[in-house]
């Protein structure tokens, strides 16, 4: 991909693992309905237990991003939740998302880039992060509220390290979740990042620390306040055109954050311009034509333009993730 392309650099794989993908999927009863509205609102029309969907999902993700004005995605795995001491709970989670199967969809369509998931607590973390090295991560991603992962435990700074020394990102979410289940909410603080950024690993602090829910503790100040610590830190913009999490994307627009800030969706999660138009961001025309759009990553890249998000914004990933020599 061209250096000056635009990337999306926050896309979710889900899968149910009925095609032998290796994923799978928890859905619980309430959330089902939402789940299939979710599904037809990226259009897609098939149900979420359908052998196919495993197939049919990424054919279908990379038919939006050709028809979009993007070069490409960065598709992410999710792994298993731990704990602490390297044991896997098989009663916490809701969907997981292999790292093989993430490098083989990459395989398939060139206009993704994997990003592969590993807890750092695994008995194997050091070696799946060399492998995954070795087929080609451009970043890795974690969910420490969810994954219930400390960052800080100094038992994962040789973990940390490597990840440095190999060039590779950690894309974290921080602030509040509501889609996954989370496991210990204090993880959600970005400050637990610190250990990572002093070993030297480019940090991107997923969602800039917003809230979720309403009653979230907010942590996008805090966020800004560890930009000047820290010159390895960045924020993404995935989920900030959600009415919740986009309360501060006036601030995001001023360049002493601007300039820390990379564009993702967090695809496949619904896109609107409400918010924005509401705080006065966009303009009437603006708002209706982007909700128009029916290609929701368009929708989501048009929405960000509109509101005065400058072309670097869609390129600085470039800079950030690892490159194969």
């Amino acid at each position: 991909m061209d250096l000056n392309e635009p990337i999306d650099m926050h896309v979710h794989l889900v899968g149910n693992g009925l095609g032998g993908s290796g994923c799978w999927l928890r859905v619980k009863r309430w959330q089902r309905p939402f789940a299939g509205w979710m599904a037809r609102q990226i259009g897609l029309s098939i149900a979420l237990n359908d052998p196919d969907w495993d197939r049919l999902f990424p054919a279908h993700l990379a038919g939006l991003i050709r028809e979009s004005s993007l070069a490409g995605a960065m598709v992410l795995a999710q792994d298993a939740v731990y704990d602490a001491s390297g044991h896997r709970r098989t009663d916490a989670g809701s969907f997981y998302v292999p790292n093989e199967y993430v490098f083989e969809v990459c395989r398939q369509y060139p206009e993704f880039l994997p990003a592969c998931s590993i807890h750092p607590a695994r008995p194997d973390a050091l070696e799946e992060l060399e492998r995954c090295l070795e087929r080609g991560a451009v970043a890795m991603k974690c969910l420490p509220n969810c994954h219930n992962i400390d960052c800080n435990d100094r038992r994962y700074r040789r973990f940390w390290q490597r990840m440095a020394d190999a060039g590779l990102p950690l894309l974290a979410h921080t602030g509040g979740e509501h889609t996954v289940p989370v496991i210990e909410p204090r993880y959600a603080d970005p400050r637990v990042l610190r250990q990572p950024l002093e070993c030297g690993v480019k940090v991107i602090a997923a969602h800039c620390g917003t809230k979720s829910g309403l009653f979230d503790p907010e942590y996008f100040f805090v966020l800004l306040g560890m930009f000047g610590e820290h010159p390895n830190l960045y924020g993404d913009t995935s989920a900030l055109n959600v009415p919740l999490r986009g309360r501060h994307v006036r601030r995001c627009l001023n360049p002493d954050v601007a300039g820390r800030l990379v564009h993702g969706s967090d695809f496949p999660v619904p896109v609107s311009g409400y918010r924005h138009w509401m705080g006065g961001l966009l303009s009437t025309q603006d708002l209706r034509r982007c909700q128009k759009i029916s290609n929701v990553i368009e929708r989501d890249y048009q929405l960000k333009v509109a509101c005065g998000f400058g072309p670097e914004h869609f390129t600085r990933i470039h800079s950030l993730l690892r490159r194969m020599s």
